[in-house]
């Protein structure tokens, strides 16, 4: 929808890796819809993953005792934090929209994602105490994980090997991007594309990029515990 703005956490360290198509995709459906798109592609960037001092500029609130949570907090009001963290929370603060694309690592997102959670969405930017959940810092944001697997669908089914993949979701949807308010759309999942055949793998690209020419008229998921575990 022009307009709109769509920020896109890219975590893939091959651009010609089905990753990169589905980014590809993304970018030339949003750019076609009018959208102003801007992709942090966290590898390319050598985004630092660890949560450490460092990421504080000014004199530490507590120097006899380190507390990165507290420090973060404190950094932030201060607008102390370095300044790789400063670029991307005024990268989120402007988006409408946020999408992550990665592949599913440990049933989890690669270490450079993970990182950039931890330290990007801090207390004071995110979320503050009170000050989570529906009440988080960014409820009037959308955010949607567009997910490669290795397992295959049958694998992520409820009786599967795997479990439900709404199992994994939990953690990331609820207890990080809805911990900050985010509204959750349901997610992109591409399964097992290494498996898949040129058709498959077609297809797959081509019914996200399909998605997001009405993504804006989507509802939020109910982001509750009964959503990923039942009733």
């Amino acid at each position: 929808m022009a307009g709109k703005k769509v920020l896109i956490i890219y975590a893939h360290q091959e651009p010609r890796s089905f990753n990169g198509s589905l980014k590809k995709v993304a970018v030339d459906e949003l750019h076609k819809q009018g959208c102003t798109v801007t992709v942090s592609d966290l590898y390319a960037m050598d985004f630092e993953p660890r949560a450490t001092r460092k990421d504080i500029t000014g004199p530490l609130s507590n120097p006899k005792f380190f507390s990165y949570g507290v420090e973060a907090y404190e950094a932030f009001k201060k607008r102390s934090l370095t300044s790789d963290i400063l670029d991307e929370q005024k990268k989120v603060q402007e988006a409408d929209l946020v999408i992550f694309q990665f592949p599913l690592y440990w049933f989890s997102v690669p270490a450079i994602l993970k990182g950039w959670m931890d330290r990007v969405l801090c207390q004071g930017f995110a979320f503050d105490i009170p000050g989570f959940y529906d009440s988080g810092f960014l409820k009037d944001k959308l955010a949607l994980l567009s997910i490669t697997t290795g397992g295959t669908a049958e694998m992520y089914a409820k009786t599967g090997v795997s479990g439900d993949f709404k199992y994994f979701l939990w953690p990331l949807q609820h207890g990080a991007l809805h911990f900050c308010g985010f509204k959750v759309l349901a997610p992109q999942i591409s399964f097992a594309p290494e498996f898949a055949s040129e058709e498959e793998r077609k297809a797959m690209v081509a019914s996200w990029a399909q998605r997001l020419k009405t993504i804006w008229k989507e509802d939020p998921i109910p982001c509750t515990p009964s959503w990923y575990f039942g009733q």
